[in-house]
């Protein structure tokens, strides 16, 4: 993993600053799919805990904050389940460190405690327009399961989801 341009590690309150200018800068890039809430870092800091975990995607070489992924809606006992959300941000976008980063998360996902979280199954849903991201969800390795009609409340709107999952099993491991 030592020839991967990203790391991984979770946010903290120093980030803010950084977080709240990648956000801005990404403004235009995120609006059709997220909401932007580039204040959002404090509540997502607050919400930690069992059912939700956030990682930052920080740059090698330069420090900067390549993504933000969510690892939300965790449930254990026999499902052992979570469900990603992500968000990558200029100039990084495209450049395929965002791939790198979530290959590093859902491998943290599936690792046993306590680095990691012992998942079994993680699920990812986008919209259906979202190109980027159905290709980034296939891209690492994740089958398609359904569709979901008006899933998420995002932007004033019910949007509709394809959504894919992936097992601790199918998982090739982050340099696949």
């Amino acid at each position: 993993m030592s020839s991967m341009r990203v790391y991984i590690r979770p946010p903290r309150p120093a980030d803010e600053q950084l977080y709240s200018e990648a956000v801005v800068r990404s403004a235009d890039h995120l609006s059709p799919w997220n909401p932007v809430e580039p204040d959002g870092l404090p509540d997502l800091l607050r919400r930690q805990g069992p059912a939700l975990r956030t990682f930052l995607i920080l740059d090698r070489e330069d420090e900067g904050l390549v993504g933000r992924v969510n690892v939300a809606n965790i449930v254990r006992a026999r499902f052992r389940n979570g469900s990603l959300g992500y968000d990558s941000y200029l100039p990084y976008a495209g450049t395929g460190r965002m791939t790198e980063g979530l290959r590093l998360v859902v491998d943290r996902c599936f690792q046993p405690g306590p680095d990691g979280l012992g998942l079994h199954r993680l699920e990812i849903s986008v919209q259906p327009e979202n190109e980027r991201s159905l290709a980034m969800a296939k891209r690492l390795g994740f089958r398609h399961e359904g569709y979901s009609p008006r899933m998420l409340f995002i932007n004033d709107a019910w949007r509709d989801h394809e959504r894919f999952a992936l097992t601790s099993e199918e998982w090739p491991g982050p340099t696949a």
